[in-house]
């Protein structure tokens, strides 16, 4: 293992299939290095897991509801006992409108990428095509060494 990675190979197949499945060593330190790489080759990163994301197409890409947790609390009124809605701003939309003119585009780091189903998966391994300014890396399990493939080749291991 090199100690003084440069990130090319990994940012070379970032750009020619636009997502990627990444299997880290479980101790971590990795990661960071590469979003430093991927930072320094003119992209923007943004972390995120994979825990609570809900429905990804409308998390990442439109304006969607939330509930926030009620604790106990009531809401008042002939409405149900659940709490109101607050709209947020859909991530993915509001990170590619925010980005500097020079930036290469958005990489999304998702960790904790083995709870998501194939279909979710499959959702974020077409977004680089519907998409094409966002990329997507995908933490999908650990391993002894830090590997990555191609995420539609990741579907067919699971």
């Amino acid at each position: 293992m090199a100690l003084i990675t440069t990130g090319k190979p990994l940012i070379r197949d970032l750009e020619k299939f636009g997502a990627l499945g990444v299997y880290a060593p479980l101790e971590g330190g990795f990661e960071g290095r590469y979003q430093r790489r991927l930072r320094a080759a003119g992209y923007v990163t943004l972390h995120i897991t994979a825990r609570g994301l809900g429905d990804l197409a409308a998390y990442l890409t439109a304006v969607h509801g939330v509930r926030p947790p009620h604790l106990g609390k009531k809401s008042s009124g002939s409405g149900a006992a659940v709490g109101s809605v607050y709209y947020v701003p859909p991530i993915v939309s509001y990170q590619l409108e925010q980005l500097p003119p020079k930036s290469k585009g958005l990489v999304l780091w998702i960790i904790e990428g083995h709870i998501l189903s194939n279909q979710e998966v499959e959702y974020l391994a077409s977004l680089p095509t519907i998409e094409p300014r966002v990329k997507i890396v995908l933490e999908r399990g650990g391993d002894r060494f830090f590997r990555w493939t191609p995420l539609e080749k990741t579907l067919l291991a699971s």
